[in-house]
């Protein structure tokens, strides 16, 4: 890891404010998007059940969701590149290759790493943006530090609190943190529908309401205190007046930076 750091310090504004495009150009691709699609909306969901279990720590909620959220990529990158992604991406970063597999590799194992540090990287934002165009999809994958300024869900764990509280505080403390966990358990069992609408089945919806799409997750900690937001966001029908024929690593677009204006404050990218 510590090498793969160099080579992203050292090297391109490659992957910075860069989106995954990634063509449809029949129904089976449609159906693999929306299967995956169901998975990451069966995991906000099963996020949303750990939340309400007073008997699950908010630091295995988080845990969780990060292993997911790494098994995820990884399979991407095994799906993109092969077993050896690794060598593929960093031949991609040292200019030794330049096609879309190598840069898709890249990518994604920038997120893989990241993904990796954020438990103990606390004020970092991991900003999601999935939008479902006629002929593609898109992923814009970011972290920035910065702050979640827009509304959502607020919630706090007594784990990661430091402070020296007496039993009375103690339990007060705890109770209160209990409360803004069920808020935002039923924060996300509202509003994970917007995936689902954003990708609804290939089969049984008609290409007029499944042509355009998406949504928007933010999540980030500062300390105690945890932030989500979960929202559709509406697609930019003049985004692209080209079809795609491959995937490949496009310009974040307006969309993203709407979204980053509206959710975030004093942020910097990281990439």
């Amino acid at each position: 890891m510590t090498d793969w750091r160099e080579r992203m310090e050292s090297g391109s504004e490659t992957l910075r404010q860069q989106a995954v495009r990634v063509p449809l150009p029949d129904v089976e691709a449609e159906r693999s998007v929306h299967e995956n699609m169901m998975r990451i909306a069966a995991a906000g969901e099963r996020k949303s059940e750990l939340l309400d279990d007073p008997d699950v720590p908010l630091t295995e909620v988080y845990e969780d969701e990060l292993d997911e959220m790494r098994q995820s990529f990884e399979h991407r990158l095994q799906q993109v590149a092969g077993e050896d992604y690794y060598e593929v991406a960093t031949a991609y970063l040292d200019g030794e290759r330049d096609d879309w597999i190598g840069a898709l590799a890249a990518y994604y194992l920038e997120c893989y790493y990241r993904l990796q540090e954020r438990y103990t990287v606390d004020e970092q934002i991991f900003f999601l943006l999935v939008l479902r165009y006629p002929e593609c999809f898109t992923v814009n994958l970011s972290f920035l530090t910065g702050d979640i300024s827009a509304a959502g869900v607020r919630y706090e764990s007594s784990k990661h609190v430091e402070a020296d509280l007496n039993e009375r505080n103690a339990e007060q403390l705890y109770a209160d943190c209990q409360y803004s966990q069920y808020d935002a358990s039923e924060y996300l069992r509202e509003n994970v529908s917007c995936i689902r609408d954003a990708f609804p089945d290939p089969e049984t919806t008609p290409f007029a309401q499944r042509r355009r799409g998406g949504f928007v997750h933010i999540t980030g900690r500062q300390g105690a205190t945890f932030t989500e937001i979960l929202e559709p966001v509406s697609p930019d029908p003049n985004r692209f007046d080209d079809t795609a024929s491959e995937p490949g690593l496009v310009s974040e677009g307006p969309e993203a930076r709407r979204a980053k204006r509206k959710f975030l404050t004093d942020t910097t990218v990281v990439i």
